[in-house]
């Protein structure tokens, strides 16, 4: 998830923890608990572009990682805020709990999460909700502001950590039956239309759980669509997009190519722009491409200008949205 709504989280998980023992400080020592993972943002000042796409939710979003540094988080906590009647065993607990949800979070959407390194480099992606969805943050944000309006020995501070916690975690629960019924209606609509396949994926498009991208791959390329939780008819209108391994021969020793197929874990496809060979990450789909279909891919990688990588992603992600954009992507949940 986005940075924000994982220091809202942790802020309420703190007050819930220790709000009565610490006060506000309860809130703040839970946002930085629930932040310590993306530490790994550092690694963005020595590395290039496929190394930080490695590094980012690499070994700091490990289990390795979270049992390692749970006693140390622990250790300094229980040392600055004395005096406090909490055990180490509370404080190893709440840290812990801290960091393994983190990891479960961030495993819900496309990025994935390298939950086994070193050991193993397989990143885990369930493709749940989308990396920044409101309707998932909102009510964190919401408890979040409450806590810090409200005085310490306020009696509803209680009810506004469970409101957030608990209408957040019943979003997830929806968003993971939502996961469901999309699979069961695009395994249907292969079956109806004849698209083979050797493996597919769906994950919600952004900032919603209602709009779902469908990739089906096979030996040559995938056929991409979408598909709406409120689709009346069991079609997907696909594209097809050949993977056009065959480009990939003059840089096939390419390092930097090597770390961007094991990132995209497979699902890449390779274009010429020009005189430029361009990689591109299936996953993450195209810069609204249910309003233009041939609109470009969000990660796309210059693999003949590797200097000019900076920030790919970042830039693509809503790159060409306006008020039109968002227009199409409410006419499209809607269902066809």
């Amino acid at each position: 998830m986005d940075s924000l709504t994982h220091i809202a989280l942790g802020a309420c998980m703190g007050d819930a923890f220790a709000g009565k023992q610490l006060g506000k400080r309860a809130m703040f020592l839970g946002a930085v608990a629930q932040s310590v993972p993306d530490i790994d943002f550092v690694s963005a000042l020595w590395t290039n572009t496929s190394e930080g796409l490695l590094a980012h939710r690499g070994f700091t979003h490990s289990i390795l990682f979270a049992v390692l540094i749970t006693p140390l988080l622990a250790l300094v906590a229980e040392r600055w805020h004395r005096p406090h009647d909490i055990s180490i065993r509370k404080w190893i607990l709440f840290f812990g709990v801290q960091a393994f949800i983190h990891l479960l979070i961030d495993g819900m959407n496309v990025y994935g999460v390298g939950w086994l390194e070193p050991f193993s480099h397989h990143r885990v992606a369930y493709n749940w909700i989308f990396v920044a969805d409101p309707f998932y943050s909102i009510w964190l944000g919401i408890a979040f502001v409450a806590l810090l309006i409200l005085k310490k020995k306020n009696s509803k501070r209680n009810w506004w950590v469970k409101f957030g916690v608990g209408m957040s975690s019943i979003y997830l629960l929806y968003c993971g039956l939502n996961k469901i019924k999309i699979d069961h209606d695009v395994r249907d609509v292969f079956k109806k239309q004849q698209i083979a396949y050797t493996h597919y994926f769906t994950t919600p498009t952004p900032l919603n759980n209602w709009l779902w991208y469908v990739v089906a791959a096979n030996d040559s390329g995938y056929n991409v669509g979408y598909r709406s939780l409120f689709d009346r008819e069991r079609k997907i209108e696909f594209r097809f997009i050949p993977r056009n391994d065959s480009l990939l021969d003059p840089v096939a020793g390419h390092e930097d190519l090597q770390k961007l197929i094991r990132f995209s874990k497979g699902y890449y496809s390779v274009q010429k722009w020009h005189d430029t060979l361009v990689f591109n990450d299936i996953r993450f789909g195209q810069m609204a491409g249910w309003q233009n279909p041939d609109a470009r891919f969000v990660f796309h990688y210059f693999l003949e200008h590797p200097g000019d990588n900076k920030f790919v992603v970042q830039r693509g992600r809503f790159a060409g949205w306006d008020e039109n954009s968002f227009k199409s992507l409410l006419r499209r949940i809607k269902g066809n």
